[in-house]
């Protein structure tokens, strides 16, 4: 019998924001994947950390309770491969989140290392930052305020398509709708990808940077 012929294989399917799809429950763990596979200047920081989990236990989960709406995810067909991430009141969620959030991982993060993980200098620093009250942050608040903040994370394998100008384009639309007039993040240096990336998007220094500072607080206004 002649062999019906060969069909070509089908594509890969897009990588597609879901963009008016709050996180849900079922992207944590996807959330704390990507945000250790991109925690080291935008680097893979597996193996780093003796805590796998703190990095997304500060950078991922809190917003993810605090705030879902925000939470704005990257499905490549095998699951969360990048995020955006917002928070429409950085002091608010602070003070959420010394009441709320901190003590339970302070409290995972001891069970732990009772159970034999060894905390590296990483764990050591990011744990300590939780204490460590912020400096002068003049730009939260006053005439041209910029009390929101962000961050976004993709897997490499989703970048260069876009998707990350998408994706923090929608969360400003978001902030913007509930009349946040402004927006900062923090940047490492180490990252210059990164600090292109959001110049491209209009953000601009906000804090003169000292030499070794290592990072960047950049911000736009939002119309």
């Amino acid at each position: 019998m002649p062999q019906e012929p060969a069909q070509d294989p089908q594509p890969a399917a897009e990588p597609r924001p879901r963009p008016f799809d709050p996180a849900s429950p079922g992207d944590l763990d996807g959330l704390y994947d990507v945000c250790l596979r991109t925690g080291f200047h935008g680097e893979d920081a597996t193996g780093r950390y003796g805590d796998p989990r703190l990095l997304g236990d500060v950078y991922a989960g809190p917003y993810a309770a605090h705030d879902p709406a925000l939470v704005t995810v990257v499905d490549d067909g095998a699951g969360v491969a990048g995020y955006v991430i917002g928070c429409a009141d950085t002091l608010a969620f602070e003070q959420w989140a010394r009441a709320e959030w901190w003590r339970g991982v302070r409290r995972r993060h001891r069970e732990l290392v009772a159970g034999g993980a060894v905390p590296t200098a990483l764990d050591t620093a990011l744990l300590r930052s939780l204490d460590d009250p912020p400096g002068p942050r003049p730009y939260l608040h006053g005439r041209g305020a910029h009390p929101a903040h962000l961050h976004i994370d993709l897997l490499p394998h989703v970048q260069g398509r876009g998707l990350g100008r998408r994706l923090v384009e929608h969360l400003l639309v978001q902030l913007a709708g509930r009349g946040v007039p402004g927006v900062h993040l923090g940047v490492s240096t180490r990252n210059p990808g990164a600090v292109a990336f959001y110049r491209r998007l209009g953000f601009r220094e906000l804090v003169e940077p000292a030499p070794d500072a290592g990072a960047l607080v950049l911000g736009l206004r939002l119309r």
